[in-house]
C-alpha cells in the first residue's frame, strides 16, 4: 500500500465514524448532550485531519490550493487544529454547551447550505460565516487572521470562497434580510463533499487504489454519484424561543 492509499483509507474510515456519530446524535443527546456534541465535533475534526494527511502526501500530484473547496478545508483544519483563537465553534457547541441558547433568546438565525446533487440527505456541521472572514479578510483588522498564509495567499483564498463558493452571495442575502453577521451560519458539509468528489476523481484517474471496505464503499459515491451545485443555496431560519 502506497502512502496515498493509506491516507485515503484513513480518510474513508474517519468519514464513516462521522456518519455514525450523526446517526447516534439524536438518541445520545437525550442521555448525554455534551457527549453527543463532542462526538460529532471530534469526528468531524478527525475528517479534517485525515483530509490534511491526504493533502500532505498528495500535494506534489494535485494542487489543493487551486480550488476553493479543497483550499478552504485545509485552512479550516489548520484553524481548528492550532486553536490559537476563539473562532470555529460549531453551532451545536455554541448553543448547547456554551450557553448560546440563553444568550440568544428571541434572536433568529439563518443557515445557508449549498445543494448536494444526488444526495437524499445531507448531514450538517455548521460554523459562523463571520469566522471565515475573520480568518482571511485583512481589511477587518481581525486579531485572528490566518498567520501561516502570506497576505497574497489569504487574499487569493478570500476571492476564491467569495466567487467559487458564493460566500459573498450568502453574506449579501443575510444583510438584505437584516440578519446580523454573527447570526449567519454555513453548513460546511457540502463543501467537504465537493472537495472529496474532486480529490477522489483525481486519485481514481491516477490509478490510486481505494483499499479497504470504507474506501471502496465511498469510491463510487464520490466519483460517480455526488456533485455540489454552488449556484443553488438553501436558507433555513431558526428563532431561539
Amino acid at each position: 500500500m502506497n502512502v496515498q492509499q493509506n491516507a485515503l483509507s484513513r480518510l474513508a474510515n474517519a468519514m464513516r465514524l462521522f456518519g455514525e456519530a450523526n446517526l447516534k446524535f439524536d438518541g445520545l443527546k437525550k442521555i448525554d448532550l455534551e457527549e453527543a456534541v463532542h462526538n460529532l465535533d471530534r469526528t468531524f475534526e478527525a475528517k479534517l485531519e485525515a483530509f490534511h494527511s491526504l493533502y500532505d502526501v498528495d500535494k506534489a500530484e494535485f494542487d489543493y490550493f487551486s480550488c476553493a473547496d479543497t483550499a478552504v478545508l485545509i485552512m479550516l483544519r489548520n484553524a481548528i487544529h492550532h486553536r490559537d483563537h476563539p473562532l470555529f465553534s460549531s453551532w451545536n457547541e455554541e448553543m448547547a454547551l456554551n450557553g448560546g441558547i440563553d444568550r440568544s433568546r428571541g434572536a433568529e438565525f439563518i443557515f445557508a447550505a449549498h445543494e448536494v446533487v444526488g444526495a437524499g440527505h445531507t448531514m450538517r456541521q455548521c460554523y459562523r460565516l463571520d469566522d471565515f472572514y475573520l480568518r482571511l479578510d485583512g481589511t477587518l483588522a481581525s486579531p485572528h487572521l490566518e498567520g501561516r498564509m502570506g497576505v497574497r495567499n489569504r487574499e487569493k483564498l478570500l476571492a476564491q470562497i467569495n466567487s467559487e463558493l458564493k460566500f459573498e452571495e450568502i453574506s449579501s442575502h443575510a444583510t438584505a434580510n437584516r440578519y446580523p453577521s454573527h447570526q449567519v451560519y454555513l453548513n460546511v458539509i457540502p463543501i467537504f463533499v465537493s472537495a472529496l468528489c474532486r480529490i477522489f476523481r483525481s486519485l481514481s484517474d491516477r490509478g490510486v487504489k481505494f483499499d479497504g471496505f470504507d474506501a471502496g464503499a465511498y469510491k463510487s459515491v464520490f466519483v460517480d454519484e455526488l456533485a455540489v451545485d454552488f449556484d443553488k443555496i438553501s436558507y433555513n431560519k431558526l428563532r431561539i424561543l
